[in-house]
């Protein structure tokens, strides 16, 4: 794979990630310890050096894993990323404050096995922590002490993504963007290949919807965020289907599978269309094997998608999507 250029880190990383929510346990149904390391090392024997993660997935489970396969590759540069913040409880902007911030990092560093994090993300704040200064002097001060590399932050809003690009070591934004959610294309991309600053493209796949398999038939199992945050009722409501109505989605899906090329999966058309954008850095869709790793990273080996594709794209967009989300995140 063709590397991208992380913000101004000096990283190169594989325009295909892996997004470790998942092989956490709890948000996404069962998970098996084995198949969840297999799928690591199977993505990474692939070329992907980027893992994004976070220290509420499975409780720190997930950043566990991640520390295995890092201890069983060793001499292979990877760039592991997580965030921190959403342990809050309540989740409130006051709690961002060095205490919490510093014990956060303390803890993701015992999980990940190492002595500095090398991508540390705020993770989806409430709103007033991009009007707070202090906050990301904290981050500053955190790196000075050699805990942290670099950071950047995780966020719902575009909003809330221009607004961190004022502060200057911010080195990446993870946002969501995908055939679902669009907006950031309309000002936030270009806004941040001029402050140089690398774009993470979450949720990438709409919790599965654009994987083409979902069907209206399809049961999620209680402790899958699928069942039980559909509207919102546990966490933002942008990261469960990208905030669209599931008929709705299941309507679109199959209005997109035309522009899914020969030999290739919706999944794999829905990951190059992210990757069209020259400004994202990468794209981190889950996998919970290595077969799901493997699709995941063909993504990157596909040609371009034709400007019929795009437009057709766009157009399923407009008319069935848009309404819904585009004016809420």
């Amino acid at each position: 794979m063709e590397l991208r250029p992380l913000g101004r880190t000096g990283w190169s990383v594989s325009p295909i990630g892996f997004g470790a929510w998942a092989i956490g346990g709890g948000d996404w149904g069962r998970t098996d310890d084995r198949e969840s390391l297999a799928a690591l090392h199977r993505a990474t024997d692939l070329g992907v050096n980027f893992i994004d993660t976070a220290d509420v997935y499975g409780d720190g489970h997930s950043e566990r894993l991640v520390a295995q396969v890092r201890r069983d590759r060793p001499g292979e540069e990877l760039v592991i990323a997580t965030k921190a913040g959403r342990r809050l409880s309540p989740h409130v902007a006051a709690g961002y404050d060095r205490a919490n911030l510093t014990a956060f990092v303390e803890r993701s560093l015992a999980n990940l096995g190492t002595d500095a994090l090398d991508l540390l993300q705020l993770h989806c704040p409430p709103g007033e922590v991009y009007h707070m200064p202090e906050v990301f002097g904290v981050l500053d001060d955190l790196v000075a002490a050699g805990k942290v590399r670099h950071y950047g932050v995780s966020v719902e809003r575009v909003d809330e993504a221009l607004k961190s690009l004022e502060y200057p070591a911010v080195q990446s934004v993870q946002i969501i963007f995908n055939l679902f959610r669009m907006k950031p294309a309309e000002r936030f991309l270009a806004a941040a290949r001029e402050a140089g600053v690398g774009i993470i493209a979450r949720v990438p796949l709409a919790s599965g919807l654009l994987s083409g398999k979902l069907r209206a038939e399809t049961r999620f199992a209680p402790e899958d965020h699928r069942a039980y945050n559909r509207h919102g009722e546990a966490f933002d409501q942008g990261e469960t289907f990208s905030g669209v109505d599931y008929d709705t989605g299941l309507r679109a899906v199959e209005e997109l599978r035309s522009i899914v090329p020969a030999g290739a999966t919706l999944a794999q058309a829905a990951l190059r269309w992210i990757l069209m954008f020259p400004e994202v850095t990468t794209a981190i869709p889950g996998a919970k094997n290595p077969r799901q790793a493997e699709e995941n990273v063909r993504a990157a080996t596909l040609p371009p998608l034709g400007r019929e594709a795009m437009t057709h794209a766009r157009e399923v967009y407009e008319r069935l999507i848009r309404p819904a989300v585009h004016d809420r995140w």
